[in-house]
């Protein structure tokens, strides 16, 4: 049996949650399809979120799951493997169950594949970080290792000098003729400390970050290391939909406007699906425009087809 919704939302984080409760409290049928793979489940925090700063990531999603079940808002532990758009939206979940919806919000994040470097993905999200808005103030004043993974890592290495004096830049694969004049000029500027030499693994003890290993066997005492994960939006979906998608340096992402509206008409993107540098903050922003954007599509579509009859 086929149910119906009003809206299906894919993606059970932040943008998809936050989606959720407007169309909830916009007296609308939604259902969250929650596939449980939060981009951020690493961390043991998240900042820069105004009244959450500091609250673990699981925390935050347990409470926004209780908030839209107040307004009757339903959720499933599923994923959706295939979407078709006629009349109205097909959904059919892993677990079996198809799914009617008048509309549809993408809320299905990215994942981050990191470098394959011994200790890296053991350590990541603890003291092996990518953001330093996310955990620059946590870990300020130590010793910063940052690994390139192109020459685009300089940027990241003038970055994170804000929130320490110590930073060798690991050049790890990256030629140091490949640097600029302008890109050695600032590191130098910025106190930077160029390291030649590809990385071989991370030097653990004690259930902590303490080195960093080359391959020539020099290692550098170091307590955290920026790397820059390479990103894999999950777009199949949106694929499958037919939704244009347009090159970033950070992958394929959805063309959309103000709101978050793809190219597919009833078909709206929120949050890291719809590009790298989205934060919590941001998708659940995000989410919120969408979901107020598709209230009013819904309520000028009813009034259009009543006003015919």
């Amino acid at each position: 049996m086929t149910e119906k919704y009003a809206v299906v939302v894919i993606g059970g984080g932040a943008a998809g949650l936050s989606a959720a409760l407007v169309l909830g409290r916009a007296r609308h049928r939604t259902l969250v399809v929650d596939a449980g793979e939060p981009r951020n489940a690493p961390a043991a925090h998240m900042q820069g979120y105004l009244s959450r700063d500091g609250m673990p990531p699981a925390e935050f999603l347990a409470i926004g799951r209780e908030e839209i079940a107040r307004y009757g808002v339903e959720l499933v532990r599923d994923r959706v493997v295939e979407v078709e758009r006629g009349e109205d939206f097909t959904v059919v979940l892993a677990g079996g169950r198809t799914l009617r919806a008048r509309r549809l919000v993408v809320a299905t994040g990215l994942e981050d594949e990191l470098p394959g470097i011994a200790g890296v993905a053991q350590r990541f999200g603890r003291d092996v970080l990518h953001c330093p808005f996310c955990h620059g103030w946590e870990v300020r004043d130590q010793p910063f290792g940052v690994l390139a993974s192109s020459p685009a890592g300089v940027h990241q290495a003038l970055m994170v000098s804000q929130w320490s004096k110590d930073v060798r830049f690991f050049l790890h694969t990256v030629a140091e003729e490949e640097l600029s004049d302008e890109d050695l000029r600032r590191l130098a500027a910025a106190g930077v400390d160029v390291v030649p030499g590809e990385v071989a693994e991370l030097v653990i003890e004690g259930d902590r970050l303490t080195g960093v290993r080359l391959t020539d066997g020099t290692a550098h005492a170091r307590s955290v290391l920026f790397v820059a994960p390479r990103a894999v939006p999950r777009t199949g979906l949106l694929e499958q939909l037919g939704a244009e998608l347009h090159e970033t340096p950070f992958g394929a992402y959805p063309v959309v406007d103000a709101n978050g509206l793809t190219t597919v008409p009833g078909v709206w993107a929120a949050g890291n699906a719809i590009g790298f540098s989205e934060q919590v903050v941001h998708a659940a922003s995000g989410g919120y425009r969408a979901a107020a954007a598709i209230v009013g599509d819904l309520l000028m579509t009813d009034l259009d087809a009543a006003a015919q009859v």
